[in-house]
């Protein structure tokens, strides 16, 4: 409900009564000319090609959203490849880390087995040079019987 002119402006002279009503007369213009079917048209054809412009705008910006969504599936993709890639080396390197390893402890075993072998064949020998050393000593104490018994 718009207030009455003369509870508004009273006593504020005619100045702002003059303007009171220039403003009601602009406002009745603008109703009038809205309701007019030469400016509907013409109105409703502008807010039918904004809307218009505004839902292309709204394709575009969905297209680009679009767009940047599958190029970021595509990032996260290569990504996600990479990462397969570096877990599969990781775990072809520790494969043969594992493989390294069980080589080293082969080795290990035959190089004690080489060593015990190296001893039990020392452990050999000096038996068998024991044994030398013994027939050594037999021959010359029969040697020297044979030469007391030719005396």
């Amino acid at each position: 409900m718009r207030p009455r002119r003369a509870d508004v402006h009273k006593g504020t002279g005619a100045a702002s009564v003059q303007a009171y009503d220039q403003a009601n007369r602009t406002r009745n213009d603008m109703a009038n000319d809205l309701t007019q079917p030469e400016h509907t048209r013409s109105v409703q054809q502008d807010l039918r090609e904004r809307a218009r412009d505004v839902a292309e705008q709204f394709r575009q910006l969905a297209e680009e959203a679009r767009e940047v969504r599958d190029q970021h599936r595509e990032a996260l993709e290569m990504v996600r490849q990479e990462r397969e890639c570096l877990r599969e080396a990781g775990e072809t390197a520790r494969a043969a880390g594992e493989d390294a390893r069980i080589a080293a402890e082969t080795a290990r075993h035959a190089a004690i087995d080489a060593v015990n072998a190296t001893t039990e064949a020392l452990q050999a020998t000096l038996e068998q040079m024991h044994v030398v050393e013994e027939m050594r000593r037999t021959l010359r104490d029969i040697r020297d019987v044979n030469k007391l018994s030719s005396n």
